[in-house]
């Protein structure tokens, strides 16, 4: 099923492309535009591999120990910690790259969150990693539904209201002055209950009934205690009715002060909770937040801080705003955030790097970060990403002493920083010695070995990258590394191999375009053209070689030396590598019919499917919502909309926007989401045969042959469910019939189901033969074929895709029979 992750596309760029100079790029206008001629030296050039980048992540030596004790915490923990092991979570979710689970991490602190100022903080946190979303909300707002996250909270009603009249301990309930009293200010006196007055506070009560000249005076004069006659008269009724009227802002603040002076604190209270609802802007918030601060009101400086927090990333841009935070003093902190001091510099420190990883503020809100640790584990975070902005400013004394710290404290891998900057002071032998230490000292890790090979040549180098990549095969430099020194030696075939490894389970950027590097240099511009427009799909806005030229601008170039397709070679090219399951190929089609006058809802639509196939969820999303903006009817737009709920786990809402499309006119993809939103969202058997209804309904309306092919073979997975072998073969074999390739699977399925395990291995062989993406065709062959087949194909799904996990998992268990079959794993 169709599920989204939004996630970052990479979560760290290990490497970039650094150029020698373009002579050799013809970008000035009237140049010729040919690439021909030129050497693949002149390419070669471009491939100084620089040093993968020391990550500001919390990277743990032994994940598995550290979730697990984490999980043993939140079991037995008070309920007020559970919101700070959750943001551990976090952080060792963001090392590792999941932003799924790191998202959920999120979550759950937001909803485990027992303060109100953690619920303000980590739900802006969830705000800012949803940046995009905001429109979602407009959607679920259609639909009848409210979308919590986007919402400020109305924290004020939400805090209790203590009591805070004083009681009387003098044993006599005997007030020695007159019961009314009278406050002079300037020409104008008030009169309050002198009783009352005296119960707002301990101050107020021994001035009016104690030792004090004024408990024997019927006038009193208030004049220099800067209160008007206003604010004077509120109070007095505040302390007959325990409410205060309606007034100004200036007002309010007037009585504040009072209430702070003579230690009102229920007055204080109502004082706070009426000027937040005067915060109505970024202004208005920095203006209460230095009031807040000075008084030490905490329920104004939450309400404050919600304000200023809701507008990340672009408060940060404010001088006054980063001085707020960047200037808070302990106590401060403490009326600000309460006991969530870590978790707010946490979110500022990683608003701030994003934007600039070097800046004086990022700087400044880690320091505050270190400050605001209080365990262990909070001091590693935090010292670690202080010493990688350190190092990145080239402050390399600081940098030291602080990894050195994180290091000390028990980060591991904060021992990469020491490395490098011993490798930086010309002393790689100790920057080795620092790297077998670790290693020696536990079972290494991939990270260990690349960082290992950046301080070895040669053949050495190379073994120790190659180690790398078996123990982690996520990491991209020991690829990248490899295809380039390749490329040097003049085996561009070679290196082409080596980068298509890695993008043959991991789509990177920064790999496609050492590929597109690899292709120019074979002279071979249809498919450098391709990987350029996939790239621009991706990320329409990348700078390639070393941040020097856009993507854009090369794909000009290249274009000049291909043959122009026409609308009918895209289609019948998009066809054939849709067919082939070459779903980079695919992207790139779409991305040149885009620039034609074709319908481009539906090809944003294409091209989303594509992009979650590939596991690039924001693109995807971003892709479905440009599907929204150019449909090209409302019941079209319908249908988008309710593919955005359906991929954003809203999945009744996006049942309702299928219904809403069908309402308006029977369409393929109405009936194609309204089947698999059902599907997915109803665990009632009798849901199936609705199913079938559905797709039969999508596959009787107009469609080009990629949807209904998809259509087919849907509908057959659920006939298989209901046992019907014959019909789910007819519809498998409908599909292949007009290229959809993937009904291989199906169709081997009922092979097996009907006990032919040969006619299921020959269907999955079939599948092989035609997919250029086919590790999953391989994983799910070895399931009908002998022992030793089974163990051929899954060492061919773990060199194809290594991040594919059953093939582990058979190899561990050593018999067939010990684990379930891959359909009920998967």
């Amino acid at each position: 099923m169709r599920k989204l992750f939004f996630s970052e596309f990479t979560s760290c760029k290990e490497t970039k492309l650094h150029s020698a100079p373009l002579s050799w790029l013809p970008l000035e206008k009237g140049k010729p535009s040919k690439f021909a001629g030129h050497s693949s030296s002149s390419i070669e050039s471009l491939m100084k591999m620089p040093e993968p980048a020391v990550l500001p992540h919390f990277k743990p030596a032994d994940y598995v120990g550290i979730l697990a004790q984490i999980h043993e915490e939140l079991e037995s923990c008070p309920p007020d910690e559970k919101s700070c092991l959750y943001l551990l979570q976090f952080h060792v979710f963001r090392g590792l790259g999941e932003a799924k689970l790191s998202r959920r991490s999120l979550q759950s602190a937001w909803e485990k969150a027992s303060t109100i100022h953690e619920k303000v903080v980590f739900g802006a946190w969830l705000k800012y990693e949803k940046k995009g979303e905001e429109p979602i909300s407009d959607l679920l707002r259609s639909c009848g539904k409210c979308s919590q996250e986007f919402k400020l909270l109305d924290f004020v009603s939400q805090i209790s209201t203590e009591s805070y009249e004083i009681s009387y301990d003098d044993g006599s309930d005997v007030f020695w002055g007159s019961p009314v009293v009278h406050l002079r200010i300037r020409d104008d006196m008030i009169a309050c209950d002198r009783r009352k007055l005296a119960a707002l506070s301990t101050p107020l009560y021994a001035m009016l009934n104690g030792g004090f000249r004024e408990s024997h005076l019927e006038v009193i004069d208030m004049s220099r205690n800067g209160i008007s006659p206003i604010g004077m008269r509120a109070i007095s009724k505040f302390s007959l009715s325990g409410r205060l009227p309606y007034l100004t802002a200036d007002v309010i603040l007037e009585i504040l002060d009072f209430a702070n002076k003579f230690c009102c604190n229920g007055l204080k209270d109502s004082c706070e909770r009426k000027l937040a609802s005067f915060i109505c802007s970024r202004q208005d918030a920095i203006d209460f937040m230095e009031c807040a601060l000075e008084l030490d009101c905490s329920i104004l400086a939450a309400a404050c801080l919600q304000v200023l927090l809701n507008e990340l990333p672009e408060c940060l841009n404010d001088e006054q705003v980063v001085r707020i935070f960047s200037c808070a003093s302990k106590q401060q902190r403490s009326t600000m955030v309460g006991n969530a001091s870590f978790s707010l510099y946490c979110l500022l420190s990683e608003v701030s790097m994003s934007t600039n990883a070097t800046s004086d503020v990022t700087m400044t809100f880690l320091e505050k970060l270190v400050e605001s640790a209080s365990d262990s584990r909070q001091k590693q975070l935090a010292l670690h990403q202080l010493a990688c902005t350190r190092l990145l400013r080239k402050d390399y004394t600081e940098a030291e002493r602080l990894f050195n710290a994180a290091f000390t404290a028990g980060h591991l891998y904060s021992v990469v920083g020491l490395a490098r900057l011993a490798s930086m002071r010309g002393n790689k032998h100790f920057s080795l010695k620092l790297l077998d230490s670790v290693m020696s000292s536990r079972w290494p890790l991939g990270w260990m070995y690349q960082e290992r090979a950046l301080y070895l040549e040669g053949d050495n180098k190379l073994e120790n990258l190659n180690k790398a990549t078996e123990l982690d095969p996520t990491l991209t430099y020991p690829y990248m590394f490899r295809a380039a020194s390749l490329m040097k030696r003049q085996s561009i075939e070679a290196a082409l191999m080596e980068i298509n490894r890695i993008l043959g389970f991991k789509l990177v950027v920064e790999c496609l375009e050492l590929r597109f590097c690899c292709y120019l240099a074979l002279e071979d511009y249809r498919a450098a053209l391709c990987d350029v427009q996939a790239i621009l799909t991706l990320a329409p806005d990348y700078r390639m070689i070393g941040g020097r030229v856009t993507a854009k601008q090369l794909r000009m170039l290249v274009t000049e030396n291909v043959e122009q397709w026409t609308t009918a070679d895209c289609w019948m090219q998009l066809y054939d590598r849709w067919s082939s399951v070459d779903d980079i190929g695919s992207l790139s089609v779409i991305y040149q019919m885009l620039e034609s006058d074709a319908a481009k809802g539906v090809l944003y639509f294409r091209q989303s499917l594509l992009l979650l196939r590939l596991n690039c969820p924001e693109a995807a999303m971003r892709s479905l919502q440009l599907a929204r903006e150019h449909a090209a009817s409302q019941h079209e737009q319908l249908v988008y909309e309710g593919w955005i709920l359906y991929d954003t786990g809203h999945c009744e809402e996006g049942l309702q926007k299928a219904e809403a499309s069908i309402a308006i006119q029977r369409s393929f993809e109405a009936f194609f989401l309204k089947a698999y939103a059902l599907a997915d969202s109803s665990l009632d058997p009798s849901t199936s045969a609705t199913v079938v209804s559905l797709l039969e309904d999508a596959l009787h309306c107009p469609s080009d042959r990629l949807r209904k092919g998809q259509a087919l073979n849907n509908l057959g997975s659920v006939y298989v469910d209901c046992g019907k072998l014959d019909l789910a073969a007819e519809c498998y074999i409908n599909a292949l019939k007009i290229g959809h390739t993937r009904a291989h699977q199906g169709l081997a399925r009922v092979h097996y189901l009907r006990n032919n395990r040969t006619g299921a291995y020959e269907e999955m062989s079939k599948l092989i033969e035609k997919a250029r993406s086919n590790a999953s065709a391989y994983e799910k062959r070895s399931e009908y074929c002998d022992r030793e087949l089974t163990k051929a194909d899954l060492q061919m799904v773990t060199r194809l895709d290594p991040l594919r996990v059953y093939p582990y998992r058979y190899r561990a268990a050593g018999k067939c029979w010990f684990l379930p079959s891959i359909s009920c794993l998967f």
